[in-house]
């Protein structure tokens, strides 16, 4: 048991690292209200400008980048959450031939970072003629979002009480039956929570639409950023209210399944 007194310094400790992380957005966020052309700061703050959101959607194009990086992202989340509790599914509960080195193989997802595959994968999409569609965005992120989810969805699968599985085969259930069945309502949290992940971890991807993406329709909101960061350098009140509009959808889904996001972190760091 912990005293009083450890609970103190420790969350003390924890409101100085809050602190730490909750200022630089915050730093944003004021600077984003600011009397357009202001300087940024904390202490020099004059009044709510909201309107500077308006201007920074208009001048920046934002509708179009945030429509596009909808499409990739709920499209890889899609893709990539299906597909991944199929594969731990199996390698979590199923005994198969060579079931650990292709495991393994999965991994290697996981392992390669993306600037090292994107000069091949550029010249192999080019050839498909991918390059300039969404596709191109979307495939090679489903394939590295798969290795994650695979890793994920199988530590919790062999979480699961083997006793469960087999009382659901004596009742006559298929593996599909145990798995859509029994252990999905079982999965929600670890589901919801490799979903969150997967979401913030495609919209904010960069170098992969920098490169594979020439169209300015098919731009995603960080390129789009990016490109609007260059038009208004002298202006940060616009540049720091197109990071909010950017960042905008990332916070909302937090908020909305925090619960089940801090569940389900909570719940693979003591079943390990």
């Amino acid at each position: 048991m912990t005293s009083r007194r450890e609970q103190s310094v420790a969350y003390a400790i924890l409101g100085v690292f809050s602190l730490l992380a909750i200022l630089p957005i915050l730093g944003i966020v004021v600077t984003a209200m600011q009397q357009p052309g202001g300087l940024a700061g904390f202490g020099s703050f004059d009044g709510f400008h909201v309107d500077n959101f308006r201007r920074a959607w208009e001048q920046g194009n934002f509708g179009s980048y945030l429509k596009s990086s909808g499409i990739v992202s709920v499209s890889v989340v899609a893709i990539s959450t299906v597909l991944s509790i199929l594969a731990g599914y199996a390698f979590g509960l199923m005994r198969f031939r060579g079931s650990e080195i292709l495991f393994y193989i999965f991994l290697l997802g996981l392992m390669v970072p993306m600037e090292a595959m994107i000069v091949p994968l550029y010249y192999d999409l080019r050839d498909l003629r991918l390059t300039d569609t969404y596709w191109a965005l979307i495939l090679p992120q489903a394939g590295t979002s798969i290795a994650f989810g695979t890793f994920w969805m199988r530590a919790f699968f062999r979480t699961v009480p083997r006793s469960l599985v087999e009382a659901a085969r004596i009742d006559g259930a298929s593996s599909w039956l145990v798995l859509w069945r029994v252990l999905m309502p079982l999965a929600r949290p670890a589901v919801l929570t490799m979903m969150v992940l997967l979401f913030m971890w495609t919209w904010n991807e960069f170098l992969l639409a920098l490169v594979m993406v020439t169209d300015e329709g098919l731009r995603t909101a960080p390129l789009g950023l990016s490109f609007f960061q260059g038009r208004n350098q002298a202006d940060l009140t616009l540049l720091a209210a197109g990071a909010c509009i950017v960042a905008l959808p990332v916070v909302v889904l937090y908020v909305f399944l925090q619960r089940h996001f801090i569940r389900g972190m909570l719940s693979g760091a003591v079943k390990g």
